[in-house]
């Protein structure tokens, strides 16, 4: 990867569809998903190396593993990590392992770092059913702490289930960042990305992402038209350093996003950082210019 020629990097993409066809969500929470955010294409991993090398971006790519609650199986890590291998010069791959998994999957997020190189774990706590100070996942986050890789976990409101009767399960509270906090606390020098604006805790997400040296904000999901004023503020000031670009590709496009993102009352200075520099140091990128 060639960091000097990326433009952007963006930390927050997905992964719908695995090369035979199976399907990260149930045809019941993909429907409730496409009526929320509108119909949107579902691109192989293939497919979505080209579009982001069209762009000049890279782009982290994940699945979200949530079959304990849901019932519906997994997109394989190792094949979205053999996937973005095979398109290194603009893919980072990030496996998601359910914590309902234990001790095994903590073995299994060993194995995705040390001999497929993912670089982080995508969490959806309403999703997959969990708080994330739940102690059922504390054997999964000592080994991301201790190999130095990212985990992201989805914060604030959510389309999956939205509509469906009963949220199709989805409990909302899960995703509250203050619960993401007592993380921060326990592990305190491992890497962690609050996704999204956190709508309706907004606040809650800059407090801790301002108390927490390791705890950073990735702005994918929304349109930036629509960030709360506090978001943009911090984002220019206090918490410059540790917001990330992110677009939740293919429900949000980039292309959509930047158009957005360039009318924003965002400093000149800050919006690279924002755009790429913030994302490749804490993803451990280096730039030809810095390794010489």
């Amino acid at each position: 990867m060639n960091l000097d020629e990326l433009t952007a990097i963006d930390v927050h993409t997905h992964a719908e569809i695995s090369r035979d066809g199976h399907t990260s969500l149930s045809p019941e929470l993909f429907g409730a998903s496409a009526e929320y955010f509108g119909s949107h294409e579902r691109p192989t991993i293939d497919r979505m190396a080209a579009y982001y090398r069209e762009r000049r971006m890279a782009a982290v790519v994940f699945t979200v593993d949530a079959e304990h609650a849901t019932g519906h199986p997994r997109i394989s890590n190792v094949e979205i990590a053999e996937s973005c291998a095979a398109h290194a010069d603009v893919l980072i791959p990030f496996g998601s392992v359910d914590p309902h998994k234990g001790r095994a999957g903590a073995r299994e997020a060993r194995r995705l770092v040390e001999e497929h190189g993912v670089r982080g774990f995508k969490f959806h706590p309403s999703l997959q059913g969990f708080d994330p100070n739940d102690r059922l996942a504390y054997p999964l986050y000592e080994v991301i702490e201790e190999l130095g890789a990212i985990a992201l976990f989805h914060t604030g409101q959510t389309g999956i289930g939205a509509g469906v009767p009963g949220g199709a399960g989805v409990r909302l509270r899960h995703s509250n960042p203050m619960l993401v906090d007592d993380v921060a606390v326990d592990f305190p020098h491992l890497k962690i990305i609050l996704a999204h604006p956190s709508f309706p805790w907004q606040d809650e997400a800059l407090a801790v992402a301002t108390h927490k040296p390791g705890v950073h904000i990735d702005l994918s999901g929304w349109s930036p038209k629509y960030f709360p004023p506090q978001l943009v503020r911090y984002a220019n000031t206090l918490l410059k350093d540790k917001v990330l670009f992110g677009s939740d590709y293919p429900v949000i496009t980039p292309d959509r996003w930047l158009k957005d993102f360039a009318a924003l009352d965002i400093k000149p200075e800050v919006r690279p950082m924002i755009l790429k520099d913030n994302a490749a140091r804490l993803l451990g990128l280096a730039s030809k210019e810095t390794q010489r």
